[in-house]
């Protein structure tokens, strides 16, 4: 599904990513791994479109066809989704508002009949309550005034609205506690199928307790320096990422 291929790229004329290679098939879960400044969140700005990253070389494609050469809301079009590890609050504009306005964008834009009022507050209703969201909260301002854990179910209730084909979680269980954990790892589970895929950006193992990867990547200075099974997060996590990073100097 996503294939990356000597990827570059540049933010203020830094290199950040110095020939990235990946591939996420379709129907998998893959981690990414790494320690601070490796240039995981700058792969999934790169990825999803985010102003002032600068691809210099290299290829990322979902299905055969250029993302780079698409602007962002296309890419949201083509089911290319991104949780942010600090999501944003939008005063002034309900998050019920917010997500009904991006389904139906998204829809239009794939050609598809938009999504009637009683049609989405019907879905709004069922994936709340699976998620564990009081209704009340989606009548607020988007974010504003939420915890935490509030934030990041809310980005996954928007999942599971949108259904995304690629879907990136850069570090979704950053300020999490152990339930809200579970609750977002859950809502997570709950959207793997054999035409999805996962990439999921996280620094430790405990979030991939919850949500299982079929495979794991080690991301150092910029590229991948290892790749394995879930035993591999198991071993950053009881050694770190001093091998990888003498590897990848």
């Amino acid at each position: 599904m996503l294939s990356v291929q000597d990827l570059h790229a540049s933010v203020d004329g830094k290199e950040i990513l110095k020939g990235l290679s990946l591939e996420v098939p379709a129907g998998e879960v893959h981690a990414i791994m790494g320690p601070n400044g490796a240039g995981k969140s700058t792969l999934s700005y790169v990825l999803t479109g985010r102003q002032g990253y600068e691809v210099t070389q290299g290829s990322a494609t979902l299905d055969g066809e250029d993302l780079l050469a698409l602007e962002p809301n296309e890419r949201a079009a083509k089911g290319v989704f991104l949780s942010f590890q600090y999501p944003l609050e939008i005063p002034g504009v309900p998050a019920l508002t917010f997500i009904r306005t991006a389904l139906n964008a998204q829809k239009k834009a794939r050609g598809e009949p938009e999504v009637s009022a009683p049609e989405f507050l019907k879905l709004a209703r069922a994936k709340a309550a699976e998620l564990r969201i009081d209704f009340d909260m989606l009548k607020r301002a988007l974010n504003v005034g939420f915890s935490g854990g509030e934030k990041k179910r809310m980005e996954i209730l928007q999942m599971a609205m949108l259904s995304p084909r690629f879907l990136i979680l850069d570090e979704t269980d950053s300020g999490l506690d152990i339930d809200a954990l579970r609750i977002v790892a859950d809502g997570v589970n709950a959207l793997r199928s054999p035409d999805r895929a996962m990439l999921v950006i996280t620094h430790y193992q405990r979030l991939l307790d919850y949500i299982k990867p079929d495979r794991v990547h080690v991301l150092s200075a910029g590229r991948i320096v290892a790749s394995g099974g879930p035993e591999l997060a198991l071993e950053l996590e009881r050694e770190g990422y001093d091998k990888y990073a003498r590897a990848a100097a």
